[in-house]
């Protein structure tokens, strides 16, 4: 899931015409010769990241509901799917400060290999099995995905070009689907059948091949990335520098307190996703001031984003809430061979492979895919509900989980890369990472929904909360395209 994610960044417009904005990318772009190599080289880093993404995400919620006499940690499946969708929500929200990091400070390439450095980190101490590992490590890891995705689809973006660019995310997406393909099935064999530990290892090795592959093609980027395109005065980064300060220790003191019993997991939780819910709309706030983005097109990009919230936090339940009823409630023996919860992760990608080339041939405009996914997501969850009815007897067959993979396929790849290349097309000059990183905070709003909402399981039976879910994002999608008329002429569709 990238996100999810798979990937999740993106942005809005500006009043001058698209062509004419996207000729001036926040990152300059290399030589044409060179623009094929840059490419690939960016993406097999992020083949390497997304392994180690993929791989972790397959198992973190196994393992935080595996007994601690199977070497988990025991939790409550509700807590364990908030812990998820707050470490979601958070590596996506983090794209926000470190795309301004990138483009303030350190420039893209700086970012991605920083960024790759602490997500390896991460896993490494992930790898030692205690609480206080856990939180230390998704800590990091959130922080090196927020400086690294956002600085990736930048430079993608801008090693593209105006013409290719959907073009370019969408291959990039497809390709990508090859790690979230295998790393569940590494990791998965590893920490389910060996030890909880060798499958966090195994991600970090992963990203730490991913770091190595950057360095070694650095030279074909030429410009792109090299410094910050808004370098920041010696004054702002002062105050920048004692904000940093400030926000590390509080982040610091709360692992810190709940990691010792002091402070409530649920209300660290509590706090994080109203943090989230919250933010996105006060950095709108904020950029209807700072930029050249008209009021009626980021009117329109709020709600085009808005809405697609909705499909994430459907989403975003595939490596919580299908996990453990893949665990609990499916019947995963096939030919005499009892296959791990954690590998049935990897249906997704492969229809993401199979059908990415016939699905991204579909035309229309922003609002109608995302409607369209909408639609499609809503379908996966009114499926599961009939899945959870039956299975209150005896455990379902595994073709409910495999047709509901097949519906978040069809909608993530209409949805995603149409939204990655709409926040490139529209971000003003000096804004690219940030508004990429955007796209990333309104998907965490579904995440972070998706994973509280999950509670309401403790009073409301399984089935009735996929059809609840289900039916409501369904008729957010029918919204969405009632307003598409009015919506499209303020989007550069």
């Amino acid at each position: 899931m990238e996100s999810p994610s798979r990937t999740h960044d993106s942005a809005t417009g500006a009043p001058p015409p698209p062509a004419e904005r996207a000729a001036r990318p926040a990152v300059p772009a290399p030589p044409g010769p060179g623009a094929r190599r840059a490419f690939l080289t960016l993406l097999g880093v992020d083949l390497w990241e997304r392994f180690s993404f993929f791989g972790m995400a397959a198992i973190l919620v196994l393992y935080l509901t595996a007994a601690p006499a199977d070497g988990g940690l025991g939790m409550a499946p509700q807590t364990a799917t908030a812990v998820f969708a707050t470490y979601m929500s958070s590596s996506f929200i983090a794209g926000l400060p470190g795309g301004w990091l990138a483009d303030r400070v350190l420039g893209a390439r700086r970012a991605v290999l920083a960024g790759g450095g602490l997500i390896a980190a991460g896993h490494a101490v992930l790898s030692l099995t205690s609480a206080t590992a856990l939180y230390a490590g998704l800590l990091l890891i959130v922080v090196g995905t927020g400086l690294s995705k956002p600085s990736l689809a930048a430079m993608v973006a801008a090693v593209s070009g105006p013409e290719r660019r959907e073009a370019a995310f969408s291959r990039f997406y497809m390709c990508i689907q090859v790690s979230a393909l295998v790393a569940p099935v590494v990791t998965g064999v590893l920490a389910q059948r060996v030890a909880w530990h060798l499958g966090f290892a195994v991600a970090a090795l992963g990203m730490a091949a991913g770091l190595a592959q950057f360095g070694l093609g650095m030279r074909a980027f030429a410009g792109t990335g090299r410094g910050p395109v808004r370098p920041l005065a010696r004054t702002e980064a002062a105050a920048a520098l004692r904000r940093a300060g400030a926000v590390l220790a509080v982040t610091a003191a709360a692992v810190t307190a709940v990691s010792l019993g002091t402070l409530p997991l649920t209300a660290l939780l509590a706090v994080l996703g109203l943090v989230t819910l919250t933010l996105p709309f006060l950095y709108l706030r904020a950029l209807r001031r700072r930029t050249s983005v008209g009021g009626e097109r980021l009117s329109a990009f709020t709600s085009v984003m808005g809405a697609s919230a909705a499909f994430w936090m459907i989403f975003a339940q595939s490596g919580s809430v299908l996990t453990l009823f893949a665990e609990r409630h499916t019947d995963r023996l096939v030919l005499g061979f009892d296959v791990p919860a954690s590998w049935l992760q990897s249906a997704h990608p492969l229809f993401v492979l199979l059908l990415a080339p016939f699905v991204t041939r579909l035309r229309g405009g922003v609002t109608t895919k995302v409607a369209g996914s909408l639609g499609v997501a809503g379908l996966s969850f009114v499926v599961m509900a009939g899945a959870a009815f039956l299975a209150r007897e005896q455990r379902v067959s595994v073709a409910w989980l495999i047709g509901v993979y097949l519906l978040y396929s069809l909608g993530e790849i209409v949805l995603a890369p149409a939204g990655l290349a709409l926040a490139a097309a529209v971000a003003p000059p000096g804004f690219a990472n940030r508004f990429l990183a955007l796209n990333g905070m309104f998907a965490a709003v579904g995440v972070v929904l998706g994973g509280q909402l999950y509670r309401l399981t403790s009073v409301l039976p399984l089935p009735v909360y996929f059809l609840l879910m289900g039916t409501a994002v369904l008729a957010i999608g029918a919204a969405l395209a009632a307003r598409a008329p009015r919506l499209r002429p303020a989007l550069p569709e």
